[in-house]
């Protein structure tokens, strides 16, 4: 018997069907989880990294984990969506190469899947204040993480089962522009599971060369032809990723955060997040709570 391991497990964060008006307007966004819409009804813009991708009704679309995103309503729109997160067990999102917009015909299967998720999640919309003391205090914690907590096993399976079916459209090889990605050598791979589990160390080029017998600037080529970026420019990125998701899924404060992650200090951390995300982590934790605070439930869904 062929078994296959899957290493990508998601973690519901929102599911809802709303609709949206012109207050549904957020620039720069850049989210530490998944977003999927399938447009029922009305229009809008996605736009983000030189694309604008129109939302129209019957297409489906997915915005991977920390991809930049503008999003902008300007009339009505009637909008199923689902937030949710990765978990990979070699650190490296499906999504790693191909970080942009996705857009697909969607298919009478995507809305019953949609419908299906909000029936056995229910009250998982986006309902909160905009007061910065909640904000700051809870962030999304109490909200998803507990409700997962408290789901059996039956609806974790089958909340599991539908965002795998919703993600795997995307992954179609048949797509244009998706790209197959490079078969990673083993040593490289080992490298970048390192990093992942040890970002509050200090991380060098020479150390990370010396680690697999290989010399740096050797190194430093191999790990950019096949990642597509220097080794310490992967290792800030992974941090600065790590930061946004210890920012929506724990309570831990800056400082934590930056200790946790390698940072000398709470203004080192503050400038290199600054200058990754284009805003300092305080404004950063406050726009991920607040994209969605105007979404409205719509009643009656069919």
């Amino acid at each position: 018997m062929i078994k296959r391991k899957f290493q990508h497990t998601f973690t519901l964060l929102n599911v809802d069907r709303v609709m949206l008006d012109t207050r549904w307007n957020y620039q720069h966004v850049i989210s530490p989880y998944y977003r999927i819409y399938y447009i029922h009804e009305g229009e809008g813009i996605l736009s983000g990294a030189g694309e604008t991708v129109k939302l129209e009704p019957g297409f489906l679309y997915i915005i991977p984990s920390f991809t930049l995103c503008n999003m902008r309503c300007e009339n009505y729109l009637d909008q199923y969506f689902v937030q949710f997160f990765e978990d990979s067990t070699d650190g490296i999102s499906l999504f790693a190469q191909h970080r942009s917009i996705g857009k697909l015909t969607a298919t009478e299967t995507d809305r019953l899947l949609f419908n299906r998720l909000l029936e056995i999640n229910p009250g998982r919309g986006i309902n909160r204040s905009d007061n910065p003391k909640v904000y700051e205090k809870d962030v999304y914690y109490k909200e998803y993480q507990e409700l997962n907590n408290l789901q059996n096993i039956s609806v974790s399976m089958e909340t599991q089962g539908i965002l795998w079916q919703l993600t795997a459209k995307f992954l179609n090889p048949n797509i244009p522009d998706s790209q197959p990605a490079k078969m990673i050598p083993l040593k490289l791979a080992e490298t970048l599971d390192y990093i992942e589990l040890n970002m509050h160390a200090e991380l060098t080029v020479n150390f990370l060369a010396s680690r697999i017998n290989l010399h740096p600037d050797y190194f430093s080529r191999q790990f950019k032809a096949y990642t597509g970026t220097r080794p310490l420019n992967h290792i800030h990125e992974k941090r600065i990723e790590r930061a946004q998701y210890l920012m929506a899924t724990t309570r831990m404060n800056y400082a934590e955060i930056a200790a946790k992650l390698g940072f000398s200090d709470l203004s080192h951390f503050s400038k290199a997040f600054r200058k990754s995300t284009g805003m300092a982590p305080r404004d950063y934790r406050k726009q991920m709570y607040l994209v969605g605070f105007h979404h409205h439930p719509k009643k009656n869904q069919g």
